[in-house]
């Protein structure tokens, strides 16, 4: 009775007095407070929205428009105002893709497709990298332009690219339109995955949206599994490491010693990947509450014996989406050698600037690609042989190319991430050091600890843990959904904390 008293008074501490001013705030964009799946405000949201949306189920069309209006609620929630940008780019698509597909005269369909590609990335160009653009000329030629006063729209490469793919795929002639343009909205909004991904083919989605609704209890007990694991690996593990460990030594390296940096690198490796895998976690248990089936966006990507591995088990649907629309229409390996070493380069460094408009991300996306070249051409010569103690040498070798990739992705600049190499190089053993750091930091090497084991766990024990938990009653699973809220709130010092690929 406690806990639930407990729970009781952080949900109305949390979502603040009800009174009229409070109850307008809930509707209100507040640039500094977006809407989180993390935040009290969207369970109190979503509890509301998926009663209605169940009792909704067998009415087609008002079932899809209502998911419509929530999640263009849900956008501006996140995004402000830009949610007309989101239906902008919603009508053009859907527009040029009818044209496309009606069209018989090629010179007109590959028109209204370049017409299409122009308006998109013209768009994600123009709120994602004017200032870096300006900030590059004024270096190369002392220019003096100034710098725009942009804000960046929430999830715009997230929206850019689902959009892209499906009218790539209807030029392709892959794919058919929607039957109308509310379904297309329904496939762009549909916010589970808006803001964050995965980003969602238009073949294995829009499909599903003429589909009767179905919500087996396997596919309820699944989804609630993945929203609570979702929610422990960002808000308890990603938001504690991050707060009281890892953002503290990336902020002044030299203040720490080379035991802490090296400790920091490896936090982030797991904070980044529990805050994103955590997202995508919550996404495709939301999205099978509803009946909708999102793909699988990470697959223990750690594991991972070489960086060609580590990108078919990390951000799935980005890195596929890349060789699909990118690497394929570079001609992937079809012209000779050098083109495929130069096409794998070229994805993987595009694939670093559409991360953030900096060239830290380009160096990083540049050490990826020169990986999966170097891997692509040696492997052509050597081939190992298949054992466990040589899968262990190349885990080990490629989480750690990853770490000191993800260096130049988390650092402020260049300067920082040098400082952090820099002092790691001088890392010597220092047992007693070490081990006052580690007292000192207990609880964060305890949950990256944590993150380690739970991302190494085989999958027949993440199947066992899946069993249990569809066997608990029901009250136990919403209790143990609402302390993990709890937690949320109990641990955060200003609020929710934000997801890391909300920036991008």
């Amino acid at each position: 009775m406690k806990a639930l008293f407990n729970f009781q008074t952080w949900f109305l501490d949390a979502i603040g007095t009800v009174d009229l001013e409070t109850a307008k705030n809930w509707f209100i964009y507040n640039p500094k407070q977006p809407l989180l799946f993390n935040s009290a405000l969207f369970l109190g949201l979503f509890l509301v929205f998926y009663f209605i949306y169940i009792l909704s189920r067998k009415t087609h069309y008002f079932r899809i428009t209502y998911v419509v209006l929530f999640s263009l609620f849900f956008y501006y929630k996140c995004s402000g105002i830009y949610f007309l940008l989101l239906i902008f780019s919603s009508v053009v698509d859907y527009s040029l893709s009818r044209l496309i597909f009606v069209e018989k005269n090629q010179f007109y369909r590959k028109f209204y497709l370049i017409l299409s590609l122009a308006i998109n990335l013209g768009m994600l160009a123009y709120f994602k990298y004017t200032n870096f653009f300006i900030d590059n000329f004024n270096t190369l030629f002392d220019g003096t332009m100034k710098f725009e006063d942009i804000i960046l729209p929430v999830g715009i490469s997230f929206y850019t690219f689902q959009t892209l793919s499906y009218t790539i795929d209807v030029y392709r002639k892959e794919l058919e339109p929607t039957k109308s343009f509310v379904d297309f909205l329904f496939f762009v909004s549909f916010f589970p995955q808006l803001v964050a991904g995965p980003i969602v083919r238009a073949s294995d989605f829009i499909p599903q949206i003429y589909e009767r609704l179905k919500l087996t209890k396997e596919d309820f007990n699944r989804a609630l599994f993945l929203i609570i694991g979702g929610l422990f690996k960002k808000a308890v593990i990603s938001d504690y490491i991050s707060s009281n460990f890892v953002d503290r030594v990336f902020d002044a390296p030299n203040s720490y010693s080379a035991f802490e940096n090296l400790m920091a690198s490896y936090g982030y490796a797991i904070q980044i990947y529990c805050d994103f895998s955590g997202y995508s976690d919550i996404a495709i248990g939301l999205a099978l509450l509803m009946g909708f089936w999102l793909p699988d966006n990470f697959r223990t990507p750690y594991q991972s014996g070489s960086i060609t591995e580590f990108w078919r088990r990390w951000h799935i649907s980005l890195s596929s989406w890349l060789r699909d629309y990118l690497y394929i229409s570079l001609g992937g390996n079809r012209k000779g050698k050098f083109r495929t070493y130069l096409n794998l380069f070229l994805t993987m460094l595009l694939g670093g600037l559409w991360h953030g408009a900096s060239w830290k991300f380009v160096v990083w996306g540049v050490l990826h690609g020169l990986a999966l070249v170097v891997e692509k051409f040696f492997g052509q010569f050597i081939k190992l042989p298949k054992n466990a103690f040589i899968r262990i040498i190349q885990v080990f070798l490629t989480f750690h190319f990853v770490v000191f990739c993800w260096l130049f992705f988390r650092a402020k600049d260049f300067t920082t991430a040098f400082d952090v190499i820099e002092n790691i190089s001088k890392l010597t053993f220092d047992f007693n050091q070490w081990q006052t750091i580690i007292l000192g930091y207990k609880n964060v090497f305890l949950l990256i600890a944590i993150g380690v084991v739970w991302h190494f766990v085989p999958v027949k024990g993440i199947a066992f843990l899946q069993s249990t938990f569809n066997k608990v009653p029901l009250l136990i699973k919403a209790i143990l959904l609402g302390l993990i809220y709890w937690v949320v709130y109990a641990t955060a010092s200003a609020g929710a904390q934000p997801f890391i690929y909300f920036q991008f």
